[in-house]
């Protein structure tokens, strides 16, 4: 029995699956490399053997590197991250295989998957014990900002395109562990307005409004990266160590790794979402029309709106 599109096509990006992730040190400087350019760097999730497995494995080598003080997250190709690859999502949890006696999925799959990746994923990066640093350019989308959130610092070329623009398959303020952050670098209101519009802004944008440290050119992005990661290392591993210790107790006092928790429930929550039929259904049509007519399609509702 042949099986459907939906399978063959996961098996297909299974087996072309590399080293999605490279790593280099150069002395006190540590460089994580997402080397997925043909998917615009976009993530699968936990247990899926792609992208988001290797970067975490990856981080676990400068982790235990007592020489590296700094490590910078970069991105081959001409995007940082667009995001999760909209041709799988949802798939892991074991809905819309088109089988047989497909049953829907359990809560306890769902649950035991979104906390590997939010609480074990993102938070890990946030608490990460050494300085990191995102190197920001071209699309910088839902997991891709996530990424940035969670790193020390961020700098982003000036015509970077960045928002939450997944929110718009209908979460609308959650699914995310990293709100907590994005609240606390832009403000309650205008982080409200990123999630319920989806909208993409600028590099320069996101510099005047505190989501990145600063934007510049982009044939100057990693010289200022690079500038940066410099300017760490002239700092003792003991400080630095302790820097990050005392920003974990920060955080913790401000809340922030509820964030994560209420990420992963909220993501969850969502995965059981019911459309009405007036309401627009990206995964259905996603199954009827294809993912590049579902993805414009949920897209071009907003043009002119935002």
């Amino acid at each position: 029995m042949r099986l459907p599109l939906q399978i063959r096509r996961r098996r297909s990006l299974a087996k072309s699956k590399g080293k999605l992730v490279l790593y280099e040190k150069e002395g006190n400087v540590g460089r994580i490399t997402l080397n997925y350019p043909e998917r615009l760097n976009s993530w699968d999730f936990p247990g899926q053997g792609g992208l988001t497995d290797q970067f975490y494995e990856t981080l676990k080598i400068p982790e235990e590197d007592d020489e590296i003080k700094v490590v910078i997250i970069k991105a081959a190709g001409r995007s940082f991250s667009a995001g999760h690859d909209l041709t799988t999502v949802g798939f892991v949890y074991g809905y819309g295989t088109g089988q047989a006696g497909e049953r829907r999925p359990s809560q306890r799959v769902r649950y035991k998957i979104d906390r590997k990746w939010l609480v074990g994923g993102h938070m890990s990066l946030l608490y990460f014990p050494k300085v990191t640093i995102a190197q920001v350019q071209g699309h910088c989308i839902g997991e891709g900002l996530a990424l940035a959130l969670c790193c020390d610092m961020a700098i982003a070329a000036d015509d970077a395109m960045i928002g939450h623009t997944e929110q718009r398959l209908g979460f609308s303020g959650t699914g995310i562990g990293t709100i907590p952050l994005l609240m606390l670098a832009v403000g309650v209101k205008r982080g409200r307005e990123m999630l319920l519009t989806g909208r993409q802004m600028s590099g320069k944008e996101a510099a005047a409004i505190g989501l990145v440290a600063k934007s510049v050119p982009p044939d100057k992005l990693e010289e200022e990266v690079e500038k940066a990661a410099k300017a760490v290392t002239l700092l003792p591993r003991d400080g630095l160590a302790i820097g990050k210790a005392f920003t974990e107790l920060v955080y913790d006092s401000m809340g922030i790794t509820h964030g994560f928790i209420s990420g992963y429930i909220g993501h969850t929550a969502f995965t059981n979402l019911r459309w009405e039929e007036d309401e627009y259904n990206f995964f259905k049509e996603r199954r009827d029309k294809g993912v590049k007519t579902g993805f414009h399609a949920r897209d071009d509702r907003f043009a002119g709106l935002v």
